[in-house]
Formats: structure tokens, C-alpha cells, sequence
């Protein structure tokens, strides 16, 4: 059958007369054309035996072949068709294959003995072709033999496939890239900037690569190029833009794009943890495309330290984690892109709705010169992919276990990863919902993805395409088909093999494994490779671009935290009952007496009687502050940990998610604390005129209680950093507040007391009452006694209550950096300098 040649835009496709090609705005057909008058599946072309057909599917606008719109006609070499418009529209032309076309072809597959398992070489049999699905042995050197310009060595691309398109490419010229229309290769990808970058030319034979400012970055063997900067190109170098890889041979510039036919194999992972015991061993498997893997085992069988391995959060000390023969340790930046990780805890704000879950999270994840229009139409392809578009305007808090498992892998499935992951999606389901999730992992992974779950149910292992299952102690105990693996184990039931690991723990399971014809169908191959230990390139290499700027990120940030709060409802309240009640309670104490110096003397000390009052209501609204600005951000990065771990992965900046907390929670803080100040000063008699503000002695008064609370919020974060789980932070809650009342200075003279007044020093509210006491007067309202100094931090100056609120502030910042610091600790290992 003849082939056809299609050619649009620049970019040319071969077409196989035994497949459909499907042509529109979707991004996952064959041909995409980004123009809005191209319906979403506007057309096919196809073979029907006899000539090529090009069928249109009901477009908004048509398809138009020598200015007439068509439904269905017959094409061939010199046809020219457009779509949307029958002057205008975008063009796509036809010929046949000339001998300037040539796609490079792979070299023969060996083939799969029958019942040997996929991988095992065979000598190769005369017109052999792979079976489809089979996976391919990956080849040591190149890209495969018989292409052009590609030597012993050059780093393979995608395994031996053929480009996916090339390009003509002479001396001297420039070729953009980039997402926009007016490009020279037009890349239909959300990823990729509308101005991505530039291959350049030079007359003198040199080729490189620049830059022009893009979001998610530009990548030369994986590592990426400065933003705006430029990098010469050898004849083996690697281009990522995208889902797409570039290189270029000879005059043309190859295109290979990942459209989820990937392999994704692990070699020789070992995972050493302090005191050298080993909670991973050995680990070897290999994953063929489209395929959907289990991976079973008893609890401290290193499941989880496995998925980390594999996803680049913590890199195993030895071995290597391949995409489809990319070094993903290595590759990182660059390749983050491509895989998708769904947590055991939902990575999403139940208090949002699902579309405005989705629509943030698009915002973050997308470069910044994506438009509103753009975001939407994927996020609504993606709802409707996972059937969740009944429910979009529905609170994820409202669904179920298994919707909302559907929507966190929604989240993930907006960037188009090939490779997914999935850590316990079915912990707490019943068995239907369990079915359910399993049965979405299968749709995923034959709609061409590759899908890996980590999982504790048994009962839906016979959808899954491979099983992995660890031994105790972090050893592979088998892998293969999953309806071998009882027969393998010599058990009936699941919980027969798992009562054994648990009976037999010191038994070399990992031994058997590799001593079993198992073995050696279906891993033998991926084990043979010697083991490397990991070496990361410099750091600063491995950052990954941020697909937004820090201004940018932080207005998406702080517009949905918001919106949380504000969706909210208890925790509103909450908010506003909280003020008032810590600050009616302090007018219960001496019910009109005022916070001025008491004029009376003690006849027998000659002292002034201290005024009790003003010294207890200050402690009372003191702690009043602690109490609510720690408990306003006790939990919160706690309960957000899973969140910020992915989000932190995809380009997140950690900067920006701070202080877009401190932005929010310091905002509802520092009205709380006004409203304590004002209810608690505003009915008692205080000095006419303050030390800074004049006449405004109120809010003078107040200030110091704002401040105390905004500190005592960035006490609260430092908790919510340190804790593994919520339930700790209540009783640290409380210590901190009790500490708080300790140190104010007005249960006992701190002035004067050797290491209780040092350490009062670390204490927010000691400046505070400091602050608010130097307005006031301590010193005279609250004499030292007969003897003692005075307090210097309650000083009635300008200069004490100034330095007082320094320290305020000053306590603030160091407990911002120290909270960063912390945060560190929950990012990817790979990412950490």
C-alpha cells in the first residue's frame, strides 16, 4: 500500500496506510493544529484499501478540498486541504514518498521466544516482526543501527524508535520553537512557551541552541540551559522542549515526541540508611510500554522507599532508574515533566471545588503565557476523560473515596505525564470503589501511558499487566504476570504467601526468585546490567525552572489560600469569635479601673502602689495573642505537606508558598490583634498621649499586640514544620502559650534575674508587654520594688519602645528563615543542594 506524504506548517508526517490519523485542536491526536477555527476533532485520514479518504467529523467550520467543503473525498499526492476555511484555514498538503523523505528505520527486533517471557534474544528469523506491546531490547550504543550521523555511543532518544517528523534544516539558518502559531515548529504542548527557544546555524558548519526566556526551560542531555542563554550542540546532543526531543543529523533537525509509549526500567536500586542496613536491595525490573504494574508486599518490605526511589525523591545510593534509557537521577530537571506521582493523601484543597482544585493547579504547573482559555480546555478534557466533568462544581470534600482519588490523578493528568505513579490509591476503600480505581488505572494505561500503583489490596492484581512483589527486608520475591505468581509461590491465597514472609523472614526469597525460570523469562535481561552508583551532576544544574515567576506564583498562592479560608465557613467564624472573646475577658478584670500609674504611696516603703490591674489585663491580652496567632498556623503546613511535596516537584517556589502563608495568615492575625487591643484598652482610662503616635494612644497600645500575634504566627509555622503528623501540634500549641505567660514579666521582675531574663529574650511576648508597658509607664505602674533597677525595656521612650518592636520584628524573620530551612526537609532529595 502506498504511503503519504503530509506536510503542514513545516512539519512533515509519514502516514501508515494500516492506522487512522486523527487531525484537530485535540492535543492527544496525531496531527494538531492550534487554531480556533479547526474543530476539537475536526477530521481523519485513513486508508480504506483502495486510496487514501480524508472524513470530516461533523466540524464547526468544515473541511475544504480545491475550495469545496467535503464530508468525505478521496486524496492523493498533489491534494492540498484546508481546514476552517476554505482560503485561509490551516493548510495541509500531499505527496507521495520521496526519496528526499526518508524516515530512518530501527534495526530488526530479535524476537520473543514463545514462552520465554519478553527480552529473551533469540537468533533473529527471517521476516520476524515483534509482536505489538512487546517490549524492545534496549541497545547499547546509539539510537539503533543504520541511521545516519549517528555514531557508537550517541545517547539514545527513545529506545531504536524512528523520529516521530524531521526537519529540514540548511546552513545559516534560524528555526523557533514554540507553542505559538507564527513558530517554525509549531509545538502543540502546554509545556512548551509560546517563544521557546531557537536552533541556530552558523555558516561555518556550528549548531546551538538559545533559550529565549521560557518557562519550563530548555534542556541539552537533560541538564538545563540558562534561561535566555545558549548551548553548542555536538552531533549526540539531546534537545528537550516539551514532551519533545530534538537532535540533529546531518541537515535535518529529528522530532521525537512523547506521546506515553515509554519504557521505564530499574537496575540494581540499593537503599542504605544510617548504621549501613539496607531497607532496599538489589531492586531490578523493567516495565514495558502502555502497561499498567502492581507493587505488592508486607508492611517493611520497602514499598514505599522503592516509589521514592523511582521518582527521584530520594535517589537510591546505587544503581539507576531508567526512562526509556534516560538516567532519571541525572536527568531530573528535565524529566519531571513527564511523570506523574499521586500521593496516598489527596494532593488537594477539599475545601475548593473540583474545577477551582484543578484550575489552581493548572495556574501553577502551566508556563505563565498560557492563556485562561487554554488552561480550561484542558482542564475540561481531562474531566471528561475521567468522567469527573458531573461533578466539577461539586467540593472535593463532598465526594467520595474513589471520586476524589480520581480527582488527585485529574491533577495529575493536566501536564500529560507518560510515566504515572500511585502510592496506595485504594487505602480505605471498599471493594467496589477499590474496583473502581483499578479499573481507571487500567483505562489509563491503555489509553498509552505507563501506570506503577503501590498497593495493599489483592483483589483486582489480575487487571494489571506485571506484579512486583517485595520480600521483608526490601528484596524483589517476584516478578511477572500476576495470575503466575500463587502457582509460583506454591500457596492458594494471597494471605498464604504473606503468613510466610511473615513466618519465614530470614529465608533468601530474593535468592529463590533469581534461582526460578521466572527469573530468567522476565528480569533476567534488566539484572544483567552491572549496578553504578549514583553521581549527580552540580545542583545548580538539577533545579528545575519554575514554570512562573515568584510574583506570579505567589498571586496564584495567595488567591487560593484565600479562597480555602473563605470556603471555610467554621474556621471564618472562628476567626472572628476568637478576638472577641479573648478580648471581653480581659474586661472582666477590674471592670473600669484604668491603666494609669497609681497615685498612692506605701507610708512604710515611700513606694508607689503598683497598679495590679494594668499589668494583669496586659497579661491577659498578651497571651490572648499568642494564643490566637499560633493556632492560626499550627496546622496549616502540616496538613498541607503532601501538597507543597508535589507541588514542590513540578517548579514550585519555596519562597513564594511561604510567604504566601505569612501573607494570608499574618493579614487575619494582625485584624485579630487589633480587635484584642482595641476591646481591651478602649473602655479603661490610659495616658492621653502616646510615645510615637501622639494622641492616638489606642492604637499605640494595640500595635505591640498586632506584632505579637503576626510572631507568634510565625511560631506556630515553625511547629507545623517540625511535626510529622496534626495531632502533635495541639499540645505544642499549649507549651508554647504557657512559656508565653512565663516571660510577659508580669508574674515576677525579670529585670535582674540571671538566665530567666536572658532567656526571656527569645520570648515574643516579653517585648510585646515591653512595648505596650513602655507606653504606659511599667516602671511607675509597676515598681521593681525598693532596691532594684528598672526594667530598661519599659523605659517611658521613644528609643525603648522602638527597640522593643525591633525585636518584635526581628523574631519574626528568624523564625521565617528557620521555617524555610525546615520546609527543605520535605522536598525531593534530588532537588536539595
Amino acid at each position: 500500500m502506498p504511503e503519504l506524504v503530509l506536510e503542514s506548517n513545516g512539519r512533515t508526517w509519514t502516514l501508515d496506510p494500516s492506522r487512522t490519523y486523527a487531525l484537530g485542536r485535540d492535543p492527544q491526536g496525531d496531527i494538531v493544529f492550534d487554531d480556533a477555527r479547526v474543530s476539537w476533532r475536526h477530521a481523519t485520514v485513513s486508508h480504506n484499501g483502495r486510496s487514501w479518504v480524508i472524513d470530516d467529523h461533523g466540524s464547526t467550520n468544515g473541511t475544504f478540498v480545491q475550495g469545496q467543503r467535503i464530508q468525505q473525498t478521496e486524496i492523493g499526492p498533489g491534494s492540498a486541504v484546508h481546514l476552517g476555511n476554505a482560503t485561509d484555514g490551516p493548510r495541509v498538503s500531499l505527496s507521495g514518498t520521496a526519496a528526499a523523505v526518508v524516515t530512518p528505520q530501527a534495526q530488526p527486533q530479535q524476537p520473543v521466544a514463545q514462552g520465554a517471557g519478553p527480552g529473551l534474544p533469540q537468533a533473529p528469523q527471517a521476516g520476524w516482526q515483534q509482536p505489538q506491546g512487546t517490549p524492545s531490547i534496549p541497545q547499547q550504543q546509539g539510537l539503533g543501527g543504520g541511521q545516519p550521523g549517528v555514531g557508537a555511543g550517541a545517547p539514545p532518544v527513545y529506545g531504536d524508535r524512528s523520529p516521530t517528523t524531521f526537519h529540514h534544516f540548511s546552513l545559516g539558518r534560524v528555526m523557533r520553537i514554540g507553542r505559538a502559531l507564527e513558530n517554525d515548529l509549531v509545538v502543540s504542548d502546554l509545556q512548551v512557551s509560546r517563544h521557546h527557544a531557537e536552533f541556530h546555524s552558523t555558516p561555518d558548519g556550528r549548531f546551538e541552541i538559545r533559550d529565549l526566556g521560557s518557562h519550563n526551560g530548555t534542556y541539552v542531555n537533560g541538564h538545563p540551559v540558562p534561561k535566555g542563554g545558549a548551548a553548542q550542540l555536538g552531533p549526540t546532543d539531546i534537545v528537550g522542549v516539551g514532551h519533545s526531543t530534538f537532535r540533529i543529523v546531518g541537515d535535518r533537525l529529528e522530532e521525537f515526541v512523547d506521546t506515553g509509549e515509554v519504557s521505564f526500567s530499574a537496575r540494581h536500586l540499593t537503599v542504605t540508611v544510617d548504621g549501613g542496613k539496607q531497607i532496599l536491595k538489589d531492586v531490578s525490573f523493567g516495565v514495558p510500554e502502555k502497561s499498567l504494574i502492581a507493587v505488592i508486599g508486607p508492611s517493611g518490605s520497602g514499598k514505599s522507599t522503592l516509589l521514592k526511589a523511582l521518582t527521584g525523591y530520594r535517589p537510591a545510593d546505587q544503581g539507576e532508574v531508567l526512562y526509556d534509557n534516560r538516567n532519571l537521577y541525572k536527568q531530573f530537571a528535565e524529566l519531571r515533566q513527564r511523570i506523574g506521582l499521586v500521593p496516598q493523601d489527596d494532593i488537594l484543597h477539599k475545601e475548593l471545588t473540583v474545577k477551582k482544585a484543578l484550575k489552581y493547579a493548572a495556574k501553577l504547573r502551566f508556563p505563565a503565557d498560557t492563556t485562561g482559555a487554554e488552561r480550561e480546555a484542558r482542564i475540561d478534557e481531562v474531566l471528561r476523560e475521567l468522567k469527573l466533568d458531573i461533578h466539577k462544581e461539586k467540593k472535593v470534600t463532598s465526594l467520595s473515596g474513589g471520586q476524589r482519588k480520581r480527582v488527585s490523578v485529574a491533577l495529575e493528568l493536566l501536564t500529560k505525564p507518560s510515566l504515572i505513579f500511585l502510592d496506595e490509591p485504594t487505602s480505605g476503600l471498599d471493594p467496589g470503589m477499590d474496583r473502581d480505581v483499578m479499573q481507571l488505572l487500567r483505562g489509563l494505561a491503555d489509553d498509552g501511558r505507563t501506570v506503577l500503583v503501590v498497593t495493599h489490596s489483592v483483589a483486582e492484581l489480575a487487571i494489571c499487566d506485571k506484579l512486583l512483589v517485595m520480600a521483608p527486608g526490601g528484596s524483589v520475591a517476584y516478578f511477572g504476570p500476576p495470575e503466575e505468581a500463587l502457582n509460583f509461590f506454591g500457596y492458594e491465597t494471597w494471605a498464604d504467601v504473606f503468613s510466610a514472609f511473615e513466618n519465614y523472614r530470614d529465608y533468601d526469597w530474593a535468592g529463590r526468585w533469581k534461582g526460578s525460570q521466572h527469573y530468567q523469562m522476565y528480569a533476567a535481561d534488566i539484572d544483567a546490567v552491572a549496578p553504578q552508583s549514583v553521581q549527580l551532576p552540580p545542583m545548580q544544574a538539577m533545579k528545575p525552572p519554575k514554570p512562573q515567576g515568584w510574583m506570579s506564583q505567589f498571586g496564584t498562592l495567595v488567591r487560593r489560600y484565600a479562597t480555602v479560608i473563605a470556603s471555610d465557613k467554621g474556621f471564618l467564624a472562628l476567626t472572628v469569635i476568637l478576638p472577641l472573646v479573648l478580648g471581653a475577658v480581659s474586661l472582666l478584670i477590674d471592670s473600669g479601673k484604668g491603666l494609669l500609674p497609681n497615685p498612692m504611696i506605701n507610708r512604710a516603703t515611700g513606694q508607689p502602689v503598683p497598679n495590679g490591674t494594668a499589668t494583669t489585663v496586659l497579661l491577659i491580652l498578651a497571651v490572648g495573642a499568642c494564643f490566637a496567632g499560633a493556632a492560626n498556623s499550627v496546622r496549616e503546613l502540616i496538613k498541607e505537606r503532601v501538597i507543597y511535596e508535589r507541588e514542590r516537584a513540578t517548579g514550585l517556589s519555596r519562597s513564594a508558598y511561604l510567604m504566601s502563608k505569612v501573607f494570608v495568615l499574618g493579614v487575619v492575625t494582625i485584624l485579630q490583634g487589633l480587635m484584642v487591643g482595641v476591646i481591651g484598652f478602649a473602655s479603661r482610662e490610659i495616658p492621653d498621649k502616646g510615645l510615637v503616635l501622639g494622641h492616638l494612644t489606642l492604637i499605640e497600645l494595640s500595635v505591640p499586640i498586632m506584632a505579637l500575634g503576626f510572631t507568634s504566627m510565625m511560631f506556630g509555622l515553625i511547629i507545623s514544620s517540625l511535626v510529622k503528623t496534626a495531632e502533635k501540634t495541639m499540645p505544642l500549641l499549649v507549651m508554647f502559650a504557657i512559656i508565653q505567660v512565663v516571660f510577659t514579666g508580669c508574674l515576677f521582675t525579670l529585670n535582674g534575674s540571671i538566665g530567666a531574663n536572658q532567656i526571656s529574650y527569645l520570648m515574643p511576648s516579653r517585648w510585646a508587654v515591653a512595648a505596650a508597658g513602655a507606653t504606659l509607664d511599667f516602671n511607675k505602674i509597676a515598681p521593681p520594688g525598693k532596691g532594684k533597677p528598672d526594667d530598661p525595656l519599659w523605659a517611658h521612650t521613644v528609643g525603648a519602645w522602638s527597640m522593643d518592636m525591633l525585636a518584635l520584628v526581628v523574631l519574626g524573620v528568624v523564625c521565617g528563615i528557620f521555617v524555610a530551612r525546615f520546609l527543605r526537609r520535605h522536598e525531593p532529595e534530588v532537588m536539595r543542594k
